[in-house]
């Protein structure tokens, strides 16, 4: 204990004023909302081999061991370059997450009679074995991920989804994309997520689902055509769902979350479903 409070007025601590602990606190803060967003990256497992040199090269210092140390001084500033160079699509997603989680704008309203067409939909393609792929846009904007698809702006209804996602539509393939209670795009080819966090189980739709939802705020309905099963995914997480009232509750509990980036294992809710995926699906 002596020795620990001899350490401790030796150290910088001892002299830290209020300023100083604020300016630390921040710093602390800032860290970890960083590692937040950068988890389950590819960016944060190169931050922990990063952690990992960082250590050697404290340890290299402490030993003399002045060749190794020499070494690793002139190769972290390579290396820093070079992360940011090959995960720049992860990091642009970390910081997306940190400014739309300061500056949102209202999630818009979706019509509780729109909720209950797509939920009928389905659980009626799910029963058939088609599979299907149902993007709803919150705050950020879908617009973008829809340009090259076909556009529609039709009336939500469950005949319509059911029409479009039939194996003889010529626009089958691909997502339908809900804007504003209406059927904005179909055929939409959402981005394919590329996180080593995603099983390998799962097919595209739920894939695709996951990558979009890594991108934006949207909430994702995955109909599996290989199990006849209904997914709801959102912040990267599938959410498998038993029956329509337990889809109609994590659909209004989803809209009304008010962040994107706001934890989603609430008490009562179940758990993502990354550890017992379904069968890939096309």
């Amino acid at each position: 204990m002596t020795v620990f409070l001899s350490w401790i007025e030796a150290s910088p601590l001892a002299t830290a004023t209020i300023i100083d602990w604020i300016d630390i606190g921040i710093l602390s803060w800032l860290f970890y909302r960083a590692l937040l967003f950068l988890r389950g990256t590819r960016a944060m497992q190169s931050l922990l081999g990063l952690a990992v040199l960082g250590i050697i090269y404290l340890i290299a210092d402490d030993i003399g061991l002045n060749t190794l140390h020499w070494v690793l001084d002139n190769l972290f500033v390579w290396v820093a370059l070079a992360i940011v160079i090959l995960f720049q699509e992860d990091i642009r997603r970390a910081l997306a997450r940190a400014g739309g989680s300061l500056f949102t704008r209202s999630a818009r309203p979706t019509d509780s009679q729109v909720l209950e067409e797509v939920i009928r939909a389905c659980f009626s393609l799910a029963k058939r074995r088609i599979g299907a792929l149902i993007a709803i846009e919150r705050t950020a904007e879908l617009t973008p991920f829809a340009e090259g698809a076909h556009r529609l702006d039709s009336s939500v209804s469950t005949e319509i989804l059911q029409a479009i996602f039939h194996p003889t539509s010529p626009i089958h393939d691909g997502a339908v994309v809900l804007i504003d209670s209406r059927i904005h795009s179909v055929g939409v080819f959402l981005p394919i997520s590329l996180s080593k966090e995603v099983s390998r189980a799962y097919g595209t739709r739920h894939r695709a689902a996951i990558g979009l939802t890594e991108d934006t705020d949207a909430i994702c309905l995955v109909v599996s055509e290989e199990r006849g099963t209904v997914s709801l995914v959102q912040d990267g997480e599938v959410h498998p769902v038993v029956d329509a009232n337990d889809l109609r509750q994590r659909l209004r509990e989803g809209l009304e979350k008010g962040r994107a980036d706001e934890p989603s294992d609430k008490p009562g809710d179940k758990p993502p479903t990354k550890a017992e995926p379904e069968v890939a699906d096309a």
